[in-house]
C-alpha cells in the first residue's frame, strides 16, 4: 500500500456503489487502507474503518436502511432541528432525505482538500420540506478522509430565502466502544449541561471525567474545541475537534430504553456512545445570503494520550 501522499490519486480513492436497498453510497479510501462509507440516504457516514480494518463507528444490527426511516448508527446529520425542541420531527428532516452528489461545491480552503480523499454532497428542500419548514436553504456537506485516517465533516448552511431563519444542528456521532462501563470522556469537566432526563434542568459537571453507569442524555454547553473519548479496553482514544459547534451532546440509552427501540438491540448500548458536536442552546440565525459553517474532525490515538494534549492540534 504505502504510496507517498504526493502521488496518491484522490479521485481514484473514491468508489461509487449501492447498498442492498439500491441506495447510492460512496466509499473513500486512503493509501494506508483506512476507509469511510457515506450513504446518500441522509448524507450519512455509515462506516469509518482504520488501516487495520477495525470499524470505529457503531451501527445497530437492527438499523433500517430505508428512507424515510433514519439509520440507527454512523453519523446522522441533524438539521434544521436537534432533538424534539421544535415543531419538526425528532432531529429534523435532513437525515431522512436522499441527498445529491455536489458536482460544483462552493470553494473551501486548500487544506480542506489537499492530501485527502473527499466527496461533496448537497441537500435542498423539497416542496414537502417547505410545507413543514418554509425556508429555502442549501446544505453543503464535505466528507474527507486524510492520509492519517482522520475523518473530517464540513457542513455549510446557506440562506437563499428572502427572510432570516434559525436552526439547530448536530453531527450525531455513534462511536463504537468495547464496553460502555470502561469508557470515559475528558474535556467536559466543570461545564454546565442540560439534563434531558430531568426536563432539561441546568446542572454543572462535577467529575474529573464523565463515566457511565446508567442512562445519560445531556447537552454540555460552551464546550472546548477538543474533547476525548477514552476506551480503556481497546487502549484507544477518539479525539473530537470541532469548529462552529459550541455544544456537545452525550447520549447512551442504557438497558430500559434500548429495549423500547425497535431499531436497536437490547444489549447494544454496551457497545456504543454518542458524542455529538452540536448547536443547541443558542440556535444559528442566518440573514438572506448568509452562511454558517460547522466542522468536525475525528481522529484515533493510543490511550496514553490525555486531554492535556488536546490543544494545540498536535499528534502524539
Amino acid at each position: 500500500m504505502g504510496h507517498p501522499a504526493a502521488v496518491w490519486d484522490c479521485k481514484a480513492a473514491i468508489e461509487f456503489t449501492k447498498d442492498w436497498n439500491g441506495i447510492d453510497q460512496v466509499i473513500l479510501r486512503n493509501p494506508q487502507g483506512a476507509s469511510v462509507r457515506v450513504s446518500l440516504h441522509g448524507g450519512q457516514v455509515t462506516s469509518w474503518r482504520n488501516d487495520q480494518g477495525e470499524e470505529l463507528l457503531f451501527t445497530s444490527s437492527k438499523a433500517i436502511f430505508k428512507p424515510p426511516k433514519a439509520i440507527r448508527g454512523g453519523i446522522p446529520i441533524c438539521f434544521p432541528q436537534f432533538g424534539n425542541c421544535g415543531s419538526l420531527e425528532q432531529h429534523g428532516f435532513a437525515r431522512n432525505k436522499i441527498w445529491q452528489i455536489d458536482e460544483d461545491p462552493p470553494p473551501l480552503p486548500p487544506n480542506d482538500s489537499h492530501g485527502k480523499s473527499f466527496i461533496d454532497f448537497i441537500l435542498k428542500p423539497s416542496e414537502e420540506d417547505l410545507k413543514c419548514w418554509p425556508h429555502s436553504f442549501e446544505l453543503h456537506l464535505r466528507v474527507s478522509l486524510s492520509t492519517d485516517g482522520d475523518l473530517i465533516l464540513i457542513s455549510r448552511v446557506r440562506n437563499i430565502n428572502g427572510k432570516p431563519f434559525s436552526f439547530s444542528f448536530a453531527y450525531h456521532t455513534y462511536f463504537a466502544v468495547s464496553d460502555i462501563s470502561e469508557v470515559r470522556i475528558e474535556g467536559l469537566e466543570t461545564l454546565d449541561y442540560l439534563d434531558n432526563l430531568s426536563q432539561r434542568e441546568r446542572c454543572t459537571e462535577q467529575g474529573d471525567a464523565l463515566t457511565f453507569e446508567s442512562e445519560v442524555d445531556r447537552v454540555y454547553l460552551s464546550s472546548p474545541k477538543a474533547i476525548a473519548v477514552l476506551d480503556h479496553e481497546k487502549k484507544r482514544t477518539y479525539v473530537i475537534r470541532k469548529e462552529g459547534l459550541p455544544d456537545v451532546v452525550v447520549w447512551n440509552p442504557w438497558e430500559k430504553k434500548s429495549k423500547a427501540m425497535v431499531d436497536f438491540g437490547d444489549e447494544e448500548y454496551k457497545q456504543m456512545l454518542c458524542v455529538d458536536g452540536a448547536v443547541f442552546e443558542k440556535p444559528i440565525t442566518l440573514k438572506p445570503g448568509e452562511q454558517w459553517t460547522g466542522r468536525l474532525e475525528l481522529s484515533v490515538v493510543p490511550s496514553s494520550f490525555c486531554s492535556d494534549s488536546l490543544e494545540p492540534h498536535k499528534r502524539p
